[in-house]
């Protein structure tokens, strides 16, 4: 992608947004007049867009280095941020890099150096030793999610990265929650704060579910027939009460997704996808969902296990009724647990009987393995289904566009055709796998 300047006009229609929430207006207008700035504002309200929008006009067309670099908590996080950035059409290429995907694959795309850098501390921390790319063009520094990439042990790679940098101009900070203290090694000095966290409060209730049997999945199923075909997040504290779970309700034969830490990188990605999509309504987490993850706005989050901080409550919660909007947060208790403190509930409901509804599934996700290094775009894509797979325009779901390949949400009923019809077909220059995932 040039590096050419694009109006905020522009890109706002690009987007498909009409106008600003005040957080954004008012985060661009304090980015864009001060040096260091603290952005608090809660899961959803676009943050990403408040900050990226006032860093665009301070680029330089004509630099080819690196210019600005944002560090963030999760591979998850970093790629939504990419998605984003190109989605603006602003003229400025972007990369992502993160640990749990080949190191050889970031060195290629650095070759051609990014205006924007995302990344995980730890790779970008890996690549700045090994001079893959010049530090000396970055004037921005962006530490999203700030306080959970201390929480989750980067503090060292953080504080290596940022004296790296010798010219940087303007530093800032988001967070969806209260910083308790900004490091020192952020080199901060006097911030201007944007603070929208006490603003426009969610209707969230939440309902404390007591189950007669200590390990709840009779109870969770039930609850699950009660909400039907809403989408929600199941939270865990762990990946073996996540395989529990699912184990549970494959045999139920209720369909869903995981989402974990100890999934590869392509599996987390692909469950996400589908979540999108509409493949599966349902997902099964740890906290590593809680916040930083691009998905759609959902009715509804069951703590299957009690979170074990008020934070981590706190952000599950965040996932649902996020700003003017309605949720609930379930929790789920054994009739003899006690609950932590920090919970504090709407109602009680005990009346959970067995139900046989069970989420319907709709749509299927079908790989294409061609992308944006192939010059394929969405419309390619639709043509493809429209025309030679023969589907009606409301039947063609959700289109995601990757670097190498492409995820397409087809209803359920003609996934196998789509297959027989289409796998092998051409795309621009370039001949096509289509398959199930």
């Amino acid at each position: 992608m040039s590096n050419s300047k694009k109006d905020q006009n522009e890109i706002l229609e690009k987007l498909g947004i009409q106008q600003l929430n005040p957080m954004q207006e008012e985060a661009m207008e304090v980015i864009a007049h001060n040096s260091s700035v603290v952005l608090l504002s809660p899961t959803g309200t676009g943050k990403t867009l408040a900050f990226l929008l006032p860093v665009l006009e301070v680029l330089n067309p004509e630099e080819t280095n690196v210019q600005v670099l944002i560090l963030v908590p999760s591979r998850e996080l970093a790629i939504q941020i990419e998605q984003v950035t190109r989605e603006m059409g602003s003229g400025y290429k972007a990369n992502a890099v993160y640990g749990g995907r080949a190191f050889s694959k970031d060195k290629i795309e650095l070759s051609h150096p990014p205006a924007i850098l995302i990344g995980t501390p730890g790779r970008v921390a890996d690549h700045i030793r090994r001079e893959t790319f010049s530090v000396e063009a970055i004037k921005v520094l962006v530490l999203d999610e700030f306080d959970k990439s201390l929480e989750t042990g980067f503090e060292a790679e953080m504080s290596e990265i940022i004296l790296a940098l010798p010219n940087l101009q303007k530093r800032i900070l988001t967070s969806a929650t209260e910083a308790e203290l900004i490091p020192r090694f952020a080199g901060v000095r006097n911030p201007e704060y944007v603070n929208y966290l006490g603003e426009g409060k969610s209707e969230l209730q939440v309902k404390v579910v007591e189950s007669p049997s200590r390990d709840k999945l009779e109870t969770l199923v039930s609850l699950l027939g009660k909400l039907k075909n809403e989408p929600g997040i199941i939270f865990c504290n762990f990946k073996d009460s996540i395989q529990k779970v699912s184990d549970n309700l494959n045999n139920k034969k209720v369909s869903h997704g995981c989402f974990h830490g100890g999934m590869e990188q392509k599996d987390r990605e692909r469950a996400l996808i589908k979540f999108r999509n509409g493949t599966h309504r349902l997902i099964i987490a740890t906290d590593l969902a809680a916040r930083g993850i691009d998905v759609p706005e959902i009715g509804y989050i069951i703590h299957y296990e009690l979170p074990l901080k008020s934070e981590e409550f706190t952000h599950r919660n965040g996932r649902t009724a996020r700003m003017h909007k309605k949720g609930t947060a379930y929790v789920l208790k054994w009739e003899k647990e006690s609950l932590p403190d920090f919970i504090d509930f709407d109602s009680r409901d005990q009346q959970i009987t067995q139900a046989s509804d069970k989420p319907n599934v709709r749509w299927q996700t079908l790989f294409i393995s061609g992308g944006r290094k192939d010059k394929i775009s969405k419309g390619d894509i639709a043509g493809l289904f429209l025309k030679q797979g023969n589907l009606e325009k409301e039947e063609l779901g959700n289109i995601e566009l990757k670097q190498d390949c492409a995820f397409v949400a087809v209803p359920a009923a003609k996934a196998s055709a789509l297959i027989n019809e289409l796998n092998n077909s051409r795309l621009k220059r370039k001949k096509v796998r289509v398959t199930l995932i």
